[in-house]
Parts: C-alpha cells; structure tokens; sequence
C-alpha cells in the first residue's frame, strides 16, 4: 500500500495520501518520476493531506516538494514527523 507521494528523489517531504496515519506506521512512498518506492516510519500522527519529513532538517534549511522550493524550516523536523505549518513558513515574506 501507498501511504504518501513524493515527485522527485531529492524532495525533503512527501504528501499523505490515506487517512489515519498513526505515529509508529510504516509507511510507503511512492516516488513518481522514478516510479520507485521508499520506506520510512511515521513519528507522529499526520493527516490526509498534509506532509511527512523524509529526512531531518534544522531550522533555516529549504523544503524540497514536488521537485522545487516551498519554503524554508522554522523549527527542527525529524524524518517521519509531521512537516506543516508550524514549522515551514514561505520565504517571500
């Protein structure tokens, strides 16, 4: 089963793709331009939707989705956690 999406093998975060994703999950993700899936373990709870950290990052690092820039880390994200607003705020302002 596919949990969450990812376009391009350098993205920092996936998209959940099913609902009731429960801290402690294994999950799948599915990357498409390679058509290739990874593994990974979900830390905290995160809803349809929203996005899971691939890997940790630290404050002021740039956030990789859909193969571009999204923003920037505005508090620790370990992989597996839940990566939101919270702690990724755009950079245009």
């Amino acid at each position: 089963m596919i949990h969450c999406v990812l376009h391009d093998a350098h993205d920092t975060v996936a998209v959940v793709v099913v609902e009731d994703v429960k801290s402690g999950m294994d999950l799948n993700a599915w990357i498409m331009d390679e058509d290739r899936t990874i593994s990974l373990q979900a830390r905290q709870d995160i809803p349809i939707g929203h996005k899971v950290a691939l890997k940790d990052m630290a404050v002021g690092d740039t956030v990789l989705k859909y193969g571009i820039d999204m923003g920037k880390v505005v508090a620790p994200i370990k992989a597996g956690e839940h990566a939101h607003v919270h702690n990724i705020k755009t950079k245009r302002w």
